[in-house]
């Protein structure tokens, strides 16, 4: 074995001339170095290889978790899709479609007959294309009774089967001790198939100018 004097005495410039003992600690050293420079090399990579590993992990697990919250509540989501439609089903019920206000401004008619209310106008005014998919019906009239027949008879109009609204009410002394009632009442039916597809029409042809 070699000795720590005869290390100091080595000539680096000469390796050559070193005893064998030196020489085979000198490759031993070498060979250990690029051994460990090697293992740090190839580490890093596999280190580096961990961590983008850990990365894509964690994103993995942010998007099951927000799956899994999407798919126990997709129940949720449904029964209440479900239900909107059922509600809208409902309103468009009490909406009349086209054939049907005839009888809608009928019914309103007599409703104020039915309690001996006299009609001194009732003129329904033109159609307005609302959110291009219902029209709002406006009928103004004027009627002539006593306080409690017309208050009977806006109960009455709240209870039709279709959607009817009073607004504008105004109530003024009238002839014979009567009171006049002044009001505009207003309906709506949805457009049938052939005045959407023109309404559609008509909105196109509106834009491309």
């Amino acid at each position: 074995m070699i000795n720590l004097d005869e290390l100091k005495n080595l000539n680096p410039q000469d390796p050559g001339s070193w005893p064998w003992s030196a020489k085979l600690l000198s490759f031993v050293l070498i060979f250990a170095a690029a051994v460990a420079i090697g293992v740090m090399v190839d580490s890093k990579d596999q280190w580096d290889g961990l961590q983008t590993v850990k990365a894509e992990e964690e994103t993995l697990k942010v998007t099951f978790l927000e799956k899994k919250k999407q798919a126990i509540n997709l129940d949720l989501i449904k029964k209440q899709l479900i239900e909107t439609q059922e509600s809208l089903g409902a309103l468009l019920k009490q909406l009349p479609n086209k054939s049907e206000m005839d009888a809608l401004l009928t019914d309103i008619n007599q409703a104020g007959l039915g309690r001996g209310l006299q009609f001194d106008l009732f003129r329904p005014g033109a159609e307005a294309v609302i959110d291009g998919s219902f029209v709002e019906q406006p009928i103004t009239i004027k009627v002539s009774g006593n306080y409690d027949d017309l208050g009977r008879f806006s109960s009455d109009i709240s209870m039709l089967p279709r959607i009817v609204t009073l607004n504008e009410i105004a109530i003024n002394p009238g002839q014979g001790g009567l009171l006049s009632m002044d009001a505009i009442a207003k309906t709506y039916r949805y457009l049938d198939e052939n005045e959407v597809a023109a309404q559609r029409k008509t909105t196109r042809a509106g834009g491309g100018r």
